[in-house]
Parts: structure tokens; sequence; C-alpha cells
């Protein structure tokens, strides 16, 4: 018999695969394929933020001590001295033995750990230390020629300070601390007399890089 209801139609939701398991034309649901280019740029640019977080680790705590050592024995020699100029040229020595000192300590922790020297950390580290360091290196020459080499003990713990505080600001947290302890003796010498200031070289490069040396060697790995 004749049905007068309406017909009606059930409609059909795509599944957008045809019935053969393959997409239609056009509408091709699996995403394209990475080229190596793209993939090398995002490891690096996971590389570099691994980096920029990371903090240099590889100071050396006992190259420390054996840095305080030598400032102290140094100390001992520029007291010996009889005119400013001797004095002088066994700071200066000193100092060039200290830099060769740290920086064959860190390498040889970098090396010894497995850490990458010359990171991203090691470089920021070594932007903040060199700044106030060739600031000293250019105020030495211009105080000993002006006949101010009283003010030179102060302005070697201040500056030297500085330069620790700002650089190790990306190294571990004890170094900062260690940057503090220079300039205040650093302002201490300002305020002392002038002819205790040898000591206080002694105290700041000797004394304090033998007890902050002994902190990082037993807290981070020698």
């Amino acid at each position: 018999m004749f049905d007068p209801r309406p017909h009606r139609f059930r409609r059909f939701r795509s599944s957008g695969k045809s019935p053969f398991g393959k997409s239609p034309v056009g509408h091709d649901s699996a995403s394209p394929s990475r080229t190596a280019p793209e993939v090398f740029a995002d490891l690096r640019f996971i590389r570099d933020t691994m980096e920029r977080s990371a903090a240099f680790t590889a100071v050396s705590g006992w190259g420390q001590v054996l840095l305080g050592v030598t400032a102290l024995a140094a100390a001992w020699l520029a007291a010996q001295q009889s005119s400013p100029f001797t004095w002088l040229r066994v700071w200066l020595a000193e100092g060039l033995l200290a830099a060769a000192i740290g920086l064959l300590a860190c390498t040889w922790k970098a090396n010894r750990r497995g850490l990458p020297l010359f990171s991203g950390p090691a470089r920021k580290v070594a932007l903040g230390l060199a700044p106030p360091l060739f600031a000293g290196a250019f105020l030495t020459f211009l105080l000993f020629r002006s006949g101010l080499q009283s003010a030179l003990p102060a302005t070697w713990l201040l500056l030297y300070g500085a330069g620790i505080m700002t650089g190790g600001a990306y190294s571990v947290a004890i170094v900062p601390v260690m940057g503090v302890c220079f300039m205040l003796l650093g302002g201490l010498a300002v305020l002392a007399p002038v002819a205790w200031g040898n000591w206080f070289l002694a105290a700041g490069f000797g004394a304090l890089h033998i007890v902050f040396g002994f902190l990082i060697a037993r807290r981070h790995g020698g």
C-alpha cells in the first residue's frame, strides 16, 4: 500500500576516508614530514636554551686554594721590598700567576667532569669578570704614575670583588658571596691606615681564596 508519510533520508557523516582506507583527494590527514634543517634548528634552539639556563660549575675550589697560597707568599715577599716599584712588581707577577692558575684549574675540572669549558655560562662569567679587571689594570698604571700607590690595595680588592659578583652571577651561588666579601674588605682598606694595605691584600687574595676554595671544593666536586 501507499505510505502517505514523506520519506526521511538519513544523512551520513563523512569519515574523511574512502571505503578503501585511503584519504580522499585533497584531504590527506598525515602531517607533512619535517626537513633535516628544521630538525637541526630545533635541536640548536634547545641546546642554546639549556646553556642559557645552566650555571658555570667548572670553577675549581682547589685552584682557588692554590691561588690563595701563592697570594700569601706574594704578600710576604712584597712586604720585604724597599721601594714601591719593586712592591708593585711582586703583586703584578702574582696577578699573572693567579690568572694562569685559575684558567688551568678550571680546564682541569671541566675535563675531569666532562663539562663544557667554553659554554654559554662560561662566556657570561668571562664577560662579567673581564671589564673590572681591565679597568683595574689601567687604574693601576694611572695611580702608580700619579704617586698614589697607597690606593692600589683598596682599588684591586673593590674591582676584583665587583668582577666576581657580576661574573659569578652565572656560576654557583657561593661565588657571588665571595665577591661581596672582597668588596667589603676593599671598603675597609679605604678606611684603614695606609700601612695596612699589603696585609689587606693578603687577607683578600690569600685568606678569602683559601676559605672559599675549600667550600667550593667540598660542595661542588673539586
